[in-house]
């Protein structure tokens, strides 16, 4: 996803604004990976890893047009991370307290689950 050729000693001023960009959404995306999994360290090493798995592959990437479209991926993604990521844990055989961290309010919600 690095916009910047290695080539070019002085960038472009569009491409320093898309590198910019994608540093921005590399950040963005860690700091929203380490408050929606806090206290799950799994959780947490699989994202780190697949978030700088996503941004190697694409690192050498020249095309603004598909650099634009990653970019939007990776928005998409931490959007959805932020809004629709709910962690639990389970207080007995059929019932989950949820921790709804995306909230302005974070509150506790008991679920009731059930086991077919």
């Amino acid at each position: 996803m690095w916009p910047l050729q290695l080539r070019s000693r002085r960038p472009t001023l569009q491409g320093s604004r898309r590198f910019v960009q994608v540093l921005q959404l590399f950040k963005t995306l860690h700091r929203t990976r380490q408050q929606v999994f806090k206290n799950d360290a799994r959780a947490l090493e699989a994202a780190r890893i697949k978030i700088n798995e996503e941004f190697k592959c694409n690192k050498s990437e020249t095309s603004p047009k598909k650099i634009e479209e990653l970019i939007k991926i990776g928005s998409d993604v931490e959007l959805i991370l932020r809004t629709s990521v709910i962690q639990g844990i389970h207080t007995d055989h059929n019932t989950l307290i949820a921790f709804l961290s995306w909230c302005d309010h974070p509150e506790h919600l008991q679920l009731r689950t059930t086991v077919v």
